[in-house]
């Protein structure tokens, strides 16, 4: 054990947790490639898990920021006027929200995917004047009290320390077989002795990160959305993972012709991993006093400089024609190792860059992420049983540092079922 490993056992506290899946010492990172102090090589398959989506350090996003340091630009500001938040509003306004035919204020919450989550929350509530919020098995949406409320993992709302509150879950697309399950969630609202009272608002994801990389039918999702116009309820999708090109599209919810009441996005958003978020709010929702919502950090100039930079990619559609030719070299490549390796009992799920394989072999895929690291990978799972192998290349990752990826993903599988297969 290095001497930093050992610092950061003995002084860190016992809720770390990726460093003891990446038992290492990183010291340099660029594009899709990582460093550790030995000097080993990595693939990062894994992105930040998805605050990474163009890989690390691009050039062009750290020229910016350099340049913006050294002119002495505004740091901290709160949510003061600055040339950069100012820049980076009408950006957005016109690469990513004109173009979509999109019309929506930008709140900023705070700086991380909770406080978007938060944000949308208690607006609903203040809109609608109703408490309870409809969410999805298996959703994730944060880890502060409101957004554990809507999540669907036992051992994450275990640490509230205290019940979770108006919320009610419903199953997922698909989270039972052969059964509609918006029908299932349409009864519960006609009948009025179900116990479920019209929620103010229905969060969900397009495609479910933390809860398994399960991605809804785009059926489905406008089904959803037609439900919530039918009672009245506000739809929020929450784009913090799914989100930036993650599943193919700017926003996940694209392909599926959605217009949501709220958006929570974070993550990618800054382009640089800084942290930066924001809540899209259908512009007659925009209904909070000033400073109703506010924090300390919910201005943050150096992400604005950096997100600004990264919408160069979306200023017309080349980027996203090539997110998708690559998505069909992972996709074919995934459905390769599961007919190859009928062992694993494995199923592809996801969509675009956010996918991976579901093992039915009891902790199989813990094994594979850990043999993968051996070999020179970086990748997570996923699930409330971990029995998905995640995949989050950086969406810029050229073709040939993806087939590296993926052969290692086969190598590690191939390794693994070559030898028992054992708890």
């Amino acid at each position: 054990m290095t001497q930093d490993m050992k610092v950061i056992e003995t002084l860190e506290s016992e809720v770390r947790s990726y460093v003891r899946s990446f038992p290492t010492v990183f010291t340099k990172a660029k594009g899709y490639k990582m460093w550790d102090k030995a000097g080993k090589e990595y693939i990062d398959f894994f992105s930040g898990a998805g605050a990474l989506n163009y890989g690390h350090n691009d050039p062009k996003m750290k020229e910016k920021l350099v340049e913006y340091i050294m002119s002495d630009g505004i740091t901290h500001s709160l949510d003061m006027a600055s040339t950069a938040k100012a820049e980076f509003l009408n950006t957005f306004n016109e690469v990513i929200l004109k173009p979509r035919n999109l019309d929506y204020k930008i709140m900023f919450p705070g700086p991380t995917g909770t406080n978007t989550v938060e944000s949308a929350l208690k607006l609903a509530r203040k809109v609608t004047g109703r408490t309870d919020i409809i969410s999805f098995t298996n959703g994730f949406h944060g880890m502060t009290i409101g957004s554990l409320s809507v999540t669907g993992n036992a051992m994450k709302r275990k640490g509230a320390g205290i019940p979770l509150q108006n919320t009610v879950t419903m199953p997922y697309d698909n989270y039972v077989d052969d059964h509609d399950t918006l029908e299932y969630l349409e009864r519960f609202l006609e009948d009025s002795g179900s116990g479920v009272d019209i929620p103010a608002a229905i969060i969900a994801e397009t495609v479910q990160g933390e809860g398994g990389i399960n991605a809804a039918r785009f059926e489905w999702l406008k089904k959803l959305e037609q439900i919530c116009k039918r009672w009245d309820i506000l739809l929020i999708i929450d784009d913090v993972q799914a989100g930036v090109g993650r599943t193919g599209t700017f926003f996940s919810f694209e392909p599926a012709g959605l217009k949501p009441d709220i958006v929570c996005m974070s993550k990618s958003l800054s382009g640089y991993g800084i942290p930066f978020a924001i809540t899209l709010i259908r512009p007659d929702l925009d209904i909070w006093t000033p400073g109703e919502h506010n924090g300390t950090f919910r201005g943050n100039n150096h992400a604005f400089v950096t997100a600004t930079a990264s919408l160069d990619y979306w200023k017309d559609d080349t980027f996203e024609k090539e997110i998708k030719e690559k998505s069909q070299i992972i996709y074919e490549s995934l459905e390769k190792i599961v007919k190859n390796y009928p062992e694993i009992k494995g199923e592809v799920r996801g969509r675009g860059f956010m996918v991976g394989i579901a093992s039915e072999v009891e902790g199989l895929s813990d094994k594979v992420a850990a043999k993968a690291f051996e070999l020179g990978l970086i990748m997570e799972t996923s699930g409330p049983k971990d029995e998905v192998f995640k995949l989050f290349p950086p969406l810029n990752i050229d073709e040939e540092g993806l087939k590296k990826g993926l052969a290692i993903i086969e190598e590690s599988v191939k390794s693994l079922v070559k030898e028992p297969i054992t708890n």
